[in-house]
């Protein structure tokens, strides 16, 4: 049986997962996110769309017209080179491949369309002037209006069939419908995990020993709450959850990351629409995870999702 038919999500459940988009850039990180890219496009029975943006227009302006030829010679090359090792493993998957004239952040959110996962190595070249490692990764999970999985250059590694997705609060079942849809396509368990750190109450508030542990109560009827309304999206989904507790959120998340074989969060508004998208937790995890780190953007999750969600809450 084809393990993507089982198992079984309700009609209108969750999110239909789109086609997926790779940005390469000749690094052994952009070669391990298209391969990573290629098996998760042959997961969901969709295409994958490689992408160079190579910044073409900006640099023509002070590049000689020979040097903007070879430069385009150079891109198709390594595009071409990639589709062939794609197709090498992944010979039935539909391969497209894109020259994008403009800056990589910009050149790869463009090519990805409305509802397509853009996959992209965390750490990069850094070949261009201004262009440090890993800041591609970053720009396109900071600004991104669709699901972005940042992919570390050593994740070869045999699947754990486990997705794992850091959840807090009611708030996060804005994107959560996404990693079901993630651990559905491989027909691997979802793992919720939330970090508590106990930290964060000393001093305020709650700052009693019998405060803090009924705030633990509390914390724990939330979350097997939310693995109840998860589970009721996808019949014969294994879901699992547990909460961790700890004085680093980012730093219990790594750890995660060593047994899953994606890490899935979402990415929130900034606070009055001002600073960074991209909270301390998802930057630390882009440079430190050891699995593929998916971040979902606000608003991404289909209104039907939304809608069984609010069934499941009833």
């Amino acid at each position: 049986m084809d393990r993507r038919m089982s198992p079984h999500p309700e009609p209108g459940s969750v999110p239909e997962l789109g086609g997926v988009t790779v940005g390469v850039d000749g690094s052994p990180a952009s070669r391990a996110a298209a391969l990573w890219a290629a098996q998760e496009a042959d997961h969901r029975a969709r295409p994958l769309h490689i992408v160079h943006a190579a910044d073409i227009d900006r640099r023509a302006l002070w590049t000689a017209a020979d040097t903007v030829r070879e430069m385009r010679e150079e891109a198709w090359a390594l595009l071409s080179e990639t589709a062939d090792a794609v197709r090498e493993r992944f010979a039935g998957l539909v391969v497209t491949k894109e020259l994008s004239r403009q800056p990589p952040v910009s050149g790869l959110t463009a090519a990805v369309g409305r509802r397509g996962t853009l996959v992209v190595g965390s750490r990069g070249r850094g070949g261009f002037p201004g262009l440090s490692l890993g800041s591609v990764a970053l720009g396109v999970l900071s600004r991104a209006e669709v699901p972005v999985v940042a992919v570390p250059d050593d994740t070869v590694r045999p699947e754990s069939g486990s997705v794992t997705a850091a959840v807090h609060d009611a708030a996060d079942l804005d994107w959560l419908p996404l990693a079901v849809a993630e651990a559905a396509s491989r027909a691997a368990v979802l793992a919720l995990v939330s970090v508590w750190n106990v930290l964060s109450h000393v001093g305020g508030v709650a700052s009693m020993l019998d405060d803090l542990g009924e705030i633990a109560g509390r914390r724990a009827r939330e979350i097997a709450e939310l693995q109840a309304q998860v589970g009721a999206l996808c019949s014969d989904l294994p879901v699992s959850h547990r909460i961790e507790k700890g004085s680093s959120t980012a730093g219990i998340l790594v750890e995660a990351s060593e047994d899953t074989d994606l890490l899935v969060l979402g990415r929130h508004h900034p606070p009055l629409g001002m600073g960074r998208s991209l909270g301390h937790v998802a930057h630390t995890l882009l440079h430190h995870t050891r699995c593929p780190l998916m971040v979902v953007p606000p608003g991404f999750v289909t209104e039907e999702s939304r809608h069984a969600l609010s069934g499941a809450r009833r």
